[in-house]
């Protein structure tokens, strides 16, 4: 994995160890040569895990949707920074920039990115792994969730393996490097789905 995109929030929540754990994470894909792929702003869980890639000396690609850009909160630190008009152009760049996803805490808009690269990955628009990082417990019922929705059979056998997850960075790019992509809908036969 040459570079990956991660989905975080722009809010900076008053317990700091979201924010420590963002820098961390920057820090740690910077020391394994890894290039970060993100929202391209400057505020929040993505200024600090940009912040962590840059002071590791790591590649740092923001994309941010012009309203955003033109409202003062792009980090113009990046070591690119690509400015497109909507989000739907956003997350298609994170998808063409990047080798696999990772998700860290954050909210609405943050779970908007995680579910479009699960669903894209059913679909097929993309073969790459689908990482979620359970730090502090926080993705535990969404999680919960996810396990639900195949118990009940909203999500296929063979797409239940998509959704990635660990509640160390560590496990979870170890998990990732070894995924294995499945089946998409797209080259399933209709007694399959």
């Amino acid at each position: 994995m040459k570079r990956l995109a991660v989905y975080c929030g722009s809010a900076s929540p008053q317990d700091p160890r979201y924010i420590e754990l963002a820098r961390q994470v920057g820090m740690a894909l910077a020391a394994r040569n890894i290039g970060l792929v993100y929202g391209g702003g400057r505020l929040g869980l993505m200024g600090a895990v940009a912040s962590g890639a840059l002071q590791a000396g790591g590649e740092v690609i923001g994309v941010i949707p012009e309203a955003l850009a033109n409202s003062e909160v792009a980090n113009h630190d990046c070591t690119e920074l690509y400015t497109v008009t909507g989000m739907h152009e956003r997350k298609q760049r994170f998808t063409d920039l990047s080798d696999g996803f990772i998700t860290i805490p954050g909210g609405v808009g943050t779970m908007d990115e995680l579910w479009e690269a699960v669903s894209w990955a059913q679909l097929g628009y993309h073969t790459k792994p689908v990482g979620l990082l359970n730090a502090f417990g926080f993705y535990d019922d969404l999680i919960a969730f996810n396990a639900k929705m195949s118990a009940v059979g909203f999500v296929r056998p063979a797409h239940q393996s998509i959704l990635i997850h660990a509640d160390k960075l560590e496990d979870l790019l170890g998990k990732m490097e070894s995924y294995q992509p499945h089946t998409p809908i797209f080259r399933m036969k209709a007694e399959d789905l």
